[in-house]
């Protein structure tokens, strides 16, 4: 059986400046409702863990800031192989949790499956939109469009024309990030005149180069040093915690090469890559199951999907931190632009 644990969330003050002798608001603990102070949000990571820098870890910060602000408990389980996704499960089902959320594509047959034998419990899926039940919310994302503005960048950026990205396994929610990436480039192409080519992926024919797993490690280190050895400048890996091997093999091939972050902003969910970050494209894990768990208590559960958009700021680009003053003086100005224009539809984003 898998060790479940409760915590807090542990939060960063956000500083206020007071104008003249004013004092310092009164900061009160939440109260819950009776109504909410029963219910009980969970969560179950996929195989990356909640210590993944990446979806799993910011999934869980969106919960338990949801349960910080509502006053109640929460409980989450990590999943350190496919095989306990089932068992996982079947284990907060049985610690009577109001709301399950499962964070991962992998999830979604267990998930269907615990939610069609338990009727009265209310469940969520990241990254999956398959399951039919009425006790189950997809949230789903449309990262191609923030990839679609990673890919404009990093095609500014390369100066050697060639860039990279890779996945951990070719699924639905893998493969958008490669494809908006890979449409990126080829608008950049588009707009300058310019013939920047992607390794990894190939948007014709929907295949590309995949590691086989969400885990750092040899795979992910060789998927990386062969982009590096096509003269790539800037890699893009998706997949949680593979990232952190593809920035092993930039440190260690010792040229000038960036890295492209996913999910979160891994300039400060992983500060040990800062130096080789130019910028992370953003999908609002945490965001979005805050909102799933605060709805879900409030009564207003619905299975009706919630998708992020650049519109609704489900999704995002980054800063460019360090690198701001690094990348050409007028892309941040490009990509604003480019994002307004995705919004309205003049840019189509997609196969």
């Amino acid at each position: 059986m898998r060790k479940v644990v409760v915590t807090g969330l542990a939060t960063i003050a956000t500083a206020a400046l007071l104008a003249g002798c004013a004092s310092a608001p009164t900061v009160t603990k939440p109260t819950a409702t009776p109504k909410v102070a029963n219910y009980l949000p969970c969560m179950v990571s996929d195989s990356g863990g909640f210590d993944d820098h990446s979806f799993n870890q910011i999934g869980l910060e969106g919960l338990q800031s949801a349960a910080k602000d509502l006053g109640i408990k929460e409980k989450h389980v990590q999943s350190n192989s496919d095989s306990d996704y089932a068992p996982n499960i079947s284990n907060l089902v049985s610690q009577k949790c109001s709301l399950i959320i499962t964070v991962g594509f992998l999830l979604a047959d267990a998930t269907g499956a615990a939610a069609k034998a338990n009727p009265s419990i209310n469940f969520a899926t990241i990254d999956d939109d398959s399951n039919t039940e009425s006790n189950v919310q997809p949230i789903t994302f449309r990262t191609d469009q923030a990839s679609f503005l990673g890919g404009y960048a990093a095609a500014a950026y390369s100066k050697t024309g060639v860039v990279g990205t890779f996945g951990g396994i070719s699924i639905p929610a893998v493969n958008i990030f490669l494809e908006g990436f890979t449409e990126g480039v080829a608008y950049y192409n588009k707009q300058k005149g310019k013939d920047v080519k992607v390794v990894g992926w190939n948007s014709d024919t929907q295949t590309g180069s995949f590691t086989g797993g969400f885990a750092a490690g040899t795979e992910a280190l060789a998927a990386a040093q062969a982009e590096i050895d096509a003269n790539a400048d800037v890699i893009f890996p998706v997949g949680g915690p593979i990232y952190q091997s593809a920035a092993q093999a930039i440190k260690t091939s010792g040229k000038p090469i960036v890295l492209i972050g996913v999910d979160a902003d891994v300039y400060y969910t992983d500060p040990t890559v800062r130096s080789i970050l130019l910028t992370s494209v953003e999908k609002g894990v945490g965001t979005s199951s805050a909102a799933v768990v605060k709805e879900a208590a409030a009564g207003k559960f619905t299975n009706t999907p919630y998708v992020g958009t650049l519109k609704n700021d489900g999704v995002g680009l980054a800063p460019f931190h360090d690198f701001k003053s690094k990348i050409p003086s007028s892309l941040t100005k490009e990509i604003a632009s480019i994002k307004a224009d995705i919004i309205s539809g003049k840019i189509t984003v997609g196969k």
